[in-house]
């Protein structure tokens, strides 16, 4: 799978896991150069307390375009630190 945002390949896996129609991609998959922590959190009955990513790509801003579960509760451990995508991030094969 890939996801691409204004037209760049930001993640890149063999590897994701598909829950709630969502493609969760390993952490080593995503290019780290166009992602940054920012203060956005939530939280998920089952999941638990998801972290978001800012995105930014060629002077573009997709502010929580990106989110992850930095300590997911025990039924999400498969996807702790994985990285899903929304906000017109686009993931296809």
């Amino acid at each position: 799978m890939k996801a691409f945002w204004n037209n760049q390949l930001i993640a890149e896996s063999d590897d994701t896991i598909v829950i709630e129609g969502n493609h969760y991609f390993p952490p080593s998959a995503i290019k780290k150069e166009f992602f940054s922590e920012n203060d956005t959190h939530t939280v998920c009955p089952w999941k638990g307390t998801a972290s978001y990513y800012t995105l930014q790509v060629e002077g573009k801003e997709n502010k929580d375009a990106a989110w992850y579960y930095p300590e997911a509760k025990d039924l999400a451990k498969n996807i702790e630190g994985y990285v899903a995508f929304w906000k017109g991030v686009e993931v296809k094969e």
